[in-house]
């Protein structure tokens, strides 16, 4: 992947592609076929030059023009011959020592001398299998590929031996010993998986009579040192519980290994909440549940006849109520906290003065308007990526601009400069955190914190620099405010791909990778990559979830890390380790295999100190988010989350292997053959068909499929044979028609295929991102992210839970990410209302949680939470009614309940006591404020009377009938100080339920008070209880109160006519009811007998 390639740009299906030259380079477009000299005659790359830059040749007889790595592969895995002369390869320079070379005069090459890479060959098997896989070209659905490689040459030994690959030196031919091998030989080949027709003639094998069978893998001797080393394990294992040692997580496969030095250790570490502070809670919610039984029997059992209407309400709305609350309540059950160890993380994969062992990691960000999403505050995000304490060729950066915006592609331009000084600053002092616009931002004392001179003046230029690259980015959006007639023009004078923001070829600029990604000090940067994928008229792009996996298949076949983090590009690392965070999970081997992504808390910035919408969500972060990492994992939420990549091609996660049942040995033989050897041997047999069913069924998902296992298994590859290669099909039906991608999906543990040249995967990168490319394929219905909804989030880990996987909440004592939140009151709404519908459309859809996925691996417990995420915008509907109950009950002088015994009021406290007692418990345990509790609880109630309620009814019109509908926002601009965003004030419709509910209950408490007065003592008392009601509503409602008078008591004038419009229609309402006229009709007169008159 070279930096210097340029903006590569075209369309797969147009059969387009060129390649624009930046700035200094050849100007113009040039056909990406014609970069190099001769092209290889077997895989099609260039041939490329030597390293005298000098055209390679493989061949010195015929001059074959073959590449230098097929070259090498044909050495060390084929025939060994030229497929035009069939004259032996010659060794040449620099290329490793196979068997079979004859010393070569001329050839000074000490260095390789000794490299056999055969030796290497059985650590590399899913290597060598998608190599196979992607040269055999699978030319099922691709016939315009086929003529690319004109010859397929069979990259298999002729004579597969039990030596890994050497000869056995100084035996006699007659001595040989033959082995079946399973292995065809000759032939056209589709690729080298060890299958093959059982009409093909058998090979043979060599072995040495003289050596023992363990020598070749067969015999006792290998078996009793592996026996040996087993006991040794476990006596080590014995002494460490008999010393106090503890499971440290019981989600592992449990230890293999002797954990008895510090890089052997575990990586991480779950630590549950003490009983002390738990077990009450669970208590109190037992008994919750008990008060709520009584209490809903005397509810049902005692209507109010005179207000039945207003009862029967009431009673259904506080059953959902009731629902809801257990469905939030029960995932709560099991909250842990985890601790991770980087130091030990360190001393197992990080050494110092060795390589670094960490895995690699591919960061995806994404974008779309860059007049919404400012360049600014992306290029920060992309810097803190940049910049992160990681191995550097281990990190590679993915933008992805589905706007195809030349704004964004030169202000990502213009980082990838400014990176080159910022990056080494940032690590030569350790600084925190490494986005500039937020580092900046901090205060030091310099006195205090005793910070060197030298560091100083660095920060001070550095300052200096930031501040011109900040003039840079600013004049580019400035100057992008009016787009051109003619469109935008690049530096070369080459228009911009992209000017159609609806219909463009899809496009690929490496800003930093390994030939041109250097600091100012020398050092190597990470690689960053822009994407652009294709768009055209009459397709279905699925927004941010097609984007997201376009980016899965560019990085696939770019660098194919095991691990994916994909942050919005308004979130930044905080935390430089966060990475290390997320690899203390994945990476232990007691954990890692069974966690499908790492979810990081979010944290917010720009958020002022009250909260008042609870923007920070912390009562859902660290409270259900906790209480989920006790289950099976908390639910992915859009943004700072690690992947581990096998989970996105919908393969099932691995079963745990359970140990082998102990039985009793005291009962005679006799006694198990009657009733027991029937039932034995069917059961044997049953899971014979299982493990084969197991083995397809792992075959087809593309799961890795690995070589032959033991010599059992021989006669089983061979009958299915025709079914892998079905499974080929299969795959490329499944991942789409790119066999670079499909071979990718193979190799477990990442890492690109050998055999391709970075043109070439440029070639292909620029076909995986075009826009035709998913359609007949499982992307977006079992693989990646899943399509559907608005919130592609939950869903995507909804059904990674259903095959089986978990995911890790990791907390770090500093957050790893931040990024910034709609601070005022109508875009926290909309905030809201898109959350909600997307719960909505999956409520709706064939994944709905409550009818989805039985006969996984979702635990119930888990799949109780995924269907309060999806149910609880339905509660929108009991809650408006549920608080518009209140002004009804004080303007008509009825109540939801009759007179209270003593009995009922005892339920009744209880209830009310039990609920302030789960809240405070809950708050002890998860070391929750009591602030941010209460905003929590005003803003549920907000949310769920305005935005909840009009994402119910736009879902339903957009599933139901096909109407998309939008409720648009028009912005009143606020000041220029601190947090005037939070007073800025947007007309929305999603402000007239709550407005509405507000002047009812006010108008309904001056009613209920005018006439208790007009009354008298005696209507004082049932008053009481109808104003608790009515206070109950406006104290939630307060915040939104407070955002509607905005700062100063300005109250906009919208909101004024709609009180008098709305105060009109009630007043009218009140004048028809008479409520002020006595209840009686006066006092009774009796004739006196006196005439008056």
């Amino acid at each position: 992947m070279e930096a210097s390639a340029g903006l590569v740009a075209g369309s797969h299906n147009r059969n387009e592609l060129v390649v624009i030259r930046r700035e200094g380079e050849a100007a113009g477009r040039k056909p990406l076929e014609n970069l190099s000299g001769q092209t290889c005659q077997i895989c099609g790359d260039d041939v490329g030059l030597t390293a005298e830059g000098e055209l390679f040749v493989a061949c010195n007889e015929c001059a074959f023009p073959i590449c230098r790595t097929c070259y090498e592969y044909e050495r060390s895995e084929g025939n060994q011959v030229c497929p035009q002369c069939k004259t032996r390869f010659k060794r040449l320079k620099g290329c490793a020592r196979v068997e079979g070379d004859e010393e070569e005069d001329g050839v000074d090459d000490l260095e390789n001398e000794f490299n056999f890479v055969g030796r290497r060959r059985d650590t590399q098997d899913m290597q060598y299998i998608a190599e196979g896989m992607l040269q055999g070209h699978m030319t099922y659905g691709r016939a315009g590929d086929a003529d690319m490689l004109p010859q397929v040459v069979n990259t298999m030994p002729t004579v597969p031996l039990l030596t890994n690959g050497q000869m056995v030196d100084d035996i006699p031919p007659e001595h040989h010993a033959l082995v079946p091998s399973f292995l065809g030989g000759g032939g056209k080949r589709i690729h080298p998986l060890p299958f093959s027709d059982p009409a093909l003639p058998v090979q043979p094998r060599s072995m040495d009579p003289s050596k023992d069978l363990a020598a070749y893998g067969y015999g006792s001797v290998a078996w009793k040192e592996r026996m040996e080393n087993w006991k040794q394990k476990q006596e080590k294992l014995q002494v460490m519980n008999e010393n106090g040692g503890k499971d440290w997580d019981n989600d592992g496969d449990g230890p293999d290994l002797p954990l008895m030095d510090e890089a052997r250790q575990p990586l991480s570490r779950k630590l549950p909440v003490p009983s002390s502070q738990i077990n009450p809670y669970r208590m109190i919610i037992i008994i919750r549940l008990v008060v709520l039984g009584f209490f809903f029997h005397y509810r049902v059992m005692h209507p109010v006849n005179d207000a039945y209407a207003l009862w029967l309400v009431s009673v259904i709305c506080e059953i959902w109520f009731a629902i809801s609350w257990i469905l939030d309540q029960f995932p709560k059950w099991l909250p842990v906290d985890r601790e991770t160890y980087l130091d030990r993380l360190s001393l197992r994969y990080d050494k110092e003065g060795q390589p670094s062992q960490l895995s690699s990691v591919d960061i995806f960000v994404s974008t779309v308007d860059p007049l919404k999403e400012p360049p600014l505050v992306t290029a920060n995000t992309v810097l803190s990526i940049l910049a992160v304490d990681y191995p550097v060729d281990k990190v590679s950066c993915y933008v992805s601009d589905d706007g195809a915006a030349m704004l964004t592609f030169e202000a990502l331009s213009e980082t990838s400069e400014f990176a080159r000084k910022w990056v080494p600053f940032c690590k030569k002092f350790n600084i925190e955190p490494r986005a500039p616009e937020f580092y900046f931002a901090q205060k030091i004392d310099y006195l205090q914190d005793k910070v060197l001179t030298s560091f100083i003046k660095e920060r001070r230029a550095m300052k200096r620099e930031y501040e011109e690259f900040k003039v840079r980015i600013n004049a580019l959006v400035a100057k992008a405010q009016k787009v051109p007639e003619e469109g935008w023009t690049m530096q070369d004078g080459t228009p911009w791909p992209g000017n159609n923001v609806r219909d463009h070829p899809g496009m690929i600029q490496v800003f930093l990778g390994q030939s041109g990604g250097h600091d100012t000090e020398g050092n190597e940067l990470p690689r960053l990559v822009y994407a652009s994928r294709e768009k055209r008229p009459g397709f279905n792009h699925h927004k941010k979830a097609g984007a997201m996996n376009a980016l899965v298949r560019v990085s696939a076949v770019l660098t194919n890390a095991p691990y994916l983090l994909n942050l919005d590009c308004d979130h930044y690392f905080n935390n430089s380790k966060a990475l290390k965070e997320a690899m203390c999970f994945m990476m232990d081997p007691l954990l890692g295999k069974k966690v499908c992504y790492v979810q990081f808390p979010q944290r917010f910035d720009g958020i002022d100190r009250h909260d008042r919408y609870a923007n920070r969500n912390i009562v859902f972060f660290d409270i259900n988010m906790k209480g989920l990492d006790g289950i099976q994992g908390p639910i992915y939420v859009g943004t700072g989350c690690v992947f581990r990549r096998q989970a996105f091609y919908g393969n099932d996660a691995p079963k745990t292997k359970k140990p082998p049942t102990r039985t009793c040995n005291c009962w005679p033989n006799w006694c198990c053959c009657g009733c027991c050897f029937s039932g034995r041997k069917k059961k044997k047999t049953t899971k014979s068909k299982s493990e084969k069913k197991q083995k397809f069924r792992r075959l087809d998902s593309g799961a890795p499929v690995f070589a032959l296992e033991g010599i059992e298994e021989g006669i089983e590859g061979i009958e299915s044979e025709k079914s892998t290669m079905l499974s080929e099909k299969k795959l490329e039906k499944k991942f789409g028609q790119s066999p670079v991608f499909v071979a990718s999906t193979l190799l477990e543990d990442g890492g690109t295929l050998k055999i391709a040249s970075p043109a070439s995967l440029l070639k292909e990168a620029i076909h995986v991102i075009s826009c035709g490319y998913e359609d007949k394929t499982d992307w977006g219905k079992e693989v990646g992210w899943i399509y559907g909804s608005v919130t592609e989030d939950i869903l995507t880990g909804f059904k990674m839970h259903c095959h089986g996987w978990r995911s890790i909440y990791c907390i770090p004592d500093r957050p790893a990410f931040k990024g910034s939140a709609p601070i005022n009151l109508s875009d926290r709404l909309h905030q809201v209302l898109r959350w909600a519908l997307g719960s909505v459309e999956i409520f709706l859809s064939r994944h709905c949680p409550l009818w989805y996925g039985y006969g996984g691996g979702l635990k119930w417990l888990e799949r109780l939470s995924y269907i309060n995420a999806t149910v609880y915008p339905w509660t929108s509907i009991p809650l408006v009614a549920y608080c518009t109950l209140p002004a009804v009950c004080l303007l008509t002088g009825k109540f939801i309940t009759p007179e209270l015994s003593n009995v009922a009021s005892l339920w009744f406290l209880s209830l009310f006591i039990c609920i302030f007692a789960t809240s405070i418990l809950e708050m002890r345990w998860s070391g929750v404020g009591i602030d941010d509790w209460w905003r929590n609880e005003q803003f549920w109630v907000i949310g769920g009377v305005s935005a909840h309620l009009f994402a119910v009814v736009q879902g339903l019109l957009k599933v139901l009938a096909g109407i998309d509908t939008n409720f648009t926002v028009t912005s009143k601009a606020g000041d220029d100080e601190d947090f005037s965003e939070l007073y800025a004030f947007k007309w929305t419709t999603l402000l007239i339920p709550p407005t509405t509910l507000l002047i009812i209950n006010l108008i309904g408490v001056v009613a209920g008070v005018s006439n208790a007065i007009n009354n008298g003592y005696e209507s004082w008392g049932p008053l009481f209880g109808k104003l608790f009601f009515a206070f109950w509503v406006i104290v939630h409602l307060y915040p939104f109160l407070k955002g509607l008078l905005g700062r100063q008591n300005r109250t906009p004038t919208i909101i004024i006519v709609w009180s008098i419009l709305l105060a009109s229609i009630f007043s009218l309402l009140w004048v028809r009811v008479d409520p002020f006229l006595a209840k009686s009709d006066g006092p009774v007169l009796e004739e006196c007998g006196l005439d008056c008159h």
